[in-house]
Order: structure tokens, then sequence, then C-alpha cells
């Protein structure tokens, strides 16, 4: 499998729109190529998983065939070698949740990871730790009462951290928790507000931010989690 073919057949699916906002995510122009994210994933779709041919590409640095290479990732063989390398390559907050919901979520092992970043002072490693809260938060269906009370005990601890990518995830984090269920969602509220207490300006932005979603969720038949109240779904139960 030629790398060089698929830089090749990336560079046709180029956008000056889509490389012009890789640039405003901080993203190198010249580590960018601008193609969206639905294109790669409709060329991931010709290949199998396998992490050699994924790390080839992950290696070229271009932002777009790192993007692919997580699709090609295989779960089953994740390592803590493997994830760490791929860690400390993150540059961005977009690859970093790219990681996160397409490839970590699915390891074996990926709530140890959970447990060893939200305390790291590492920018990615940290959103990783938050982004995988909110990812577990979506996905798992059999969340229970002693893995939320962590979670929110995280979300407290550490909310007072003012870098943007982080305090954000983190409100993402406390949100997505708040869906899973109308008594998480009264948890996260509370959350929330003891957020909005103190005069840390992070913590109060966090709990704000939070709120503004959390307190305009709710249940409808057709959804086990919570959902906008403002939705098409949503009004439709009013």
């Amino acid at each position: 499998m030629d790398v060089n073919k698929i830089i090749v057949e990336l560079e046709s699916k180029s956008d000056n729109k889509v490389k012009n906002n890789l640039t405003k995510l901080g993203i190198p122009s010249e580590n960018s190529l601008g193609v969206s994210t639905s294109e790669i994933r409709k060329m991931a779709k010709m290949y199998k998983r396998d992490d050699d041919f994924a790390k080839r590409i992950w290696d070229t640095g271009v932002h777009e065939m790192k993007l692919l290479a997580v699709l090609l990732m295989d779960p089953k063989k994740c390592t803590d070698t493997k994830v760490d390398y791929y860690m400390s390559t993150i540059y961005s907050w977009d690859l970093c949740d790219h990681f996160c919901k397409n490839y970590l979520i699915k390891c074996s092992n990926y709530k140890r990871f959970i447990d060893d970043w939200v305390c790291s002072n590492k920018l990615y490693y940290k959103r990783a730790g938050f982004t995988l809260i909110a990812s577990q938060a979506i996905n798992d269906k059999n969340i229970d009462e002693e893995e939320l009370n962590k979670y929110f005990e995280y979300i407290e601890q550490f909310s007072d951290d003012d870098r943007v990518h982080v305090y954000k995830s983190i409100s993402w984090a406390l949100r997505e928790l708040g869906k899973v269920n109308l008594e998480f969602q009264e948890k996260a509220i509370i959350v929330a507000h003891n957020l909005c207490e103190g005069s840390n300006t992070t913590k109060n932005k966090i709990g704000k931010m939070s709120l503004k979603e959390l307190e305009n969720l709710v249940k409808v038949p057709e959804r086990k989690r919570l959902i906008s109240r403002s939705s098409k779904m949503g009004l439709k139960k009013e």
C-alpha cells in the first residue's frame, strides 16, 4: 500500500475553505491539505484496519493522514506503548477528539487512561481524559453510579484549568453525563451550580456554559438519552 498515492488522492479532494478552517484551529498550512472529515471517512472504507499501515500514514505528519490513520487503527491491538506514541504527537483539539472518539473509546482498557489523564498538566492529555468521559457517557449503556460520581469529582476538582481546550472538554463531559438519564441530569445540574459558586472564573464559566444545555434537556420515549427541549423531537413532546 503506497502512502504517497494516498496523499495524492487526498490532494485531489482539497478545498481551500476547509484548509482555512484548519489554519484557524492552529494547524500549520504546510501540514494540512484541506480535506473534509467526510471525505476521509469515505477513503477509510477502502482499506482494512492495519496498525502498521496506520502508523506509516500517521508518520507522514499530514493532518488529514493522521485523521485517516486513526480510522485504520485496530482497537483490539491497542497497547499502552502505541497510545503513548500517538498522544505525544497530537497537536490540535480536533485530532485529540478524533483519536478518542474513533479509537481509544473502543479499546478495552480506555478507562485507565481517563484516571491517568484528567490530572495531567499536558494540554491534550487532559483534554483527552475528559473527552473520553464524554464519549463513555454517549456510548456506554451500562455506565454505573460509582463511575458517575467519580467523574463528577474529577470535573469539580480539575475545572479550574483556564486553558480553553481543557475547560471546553470539561463542560462537554458534564453535559454528556447529564444526558444519560433524568437522575444523571439532576446530579449534573447540582455540579454545574456548585461550579458557578465561588470566585474562580473558569469554574464559573464551565458551570454557566453547562447549565444552558443541562436545564433544557427532556426525556422522550423514542430516545434512551435526554435530548434538547428545543430540538424537533423535544418540541414534539411539549
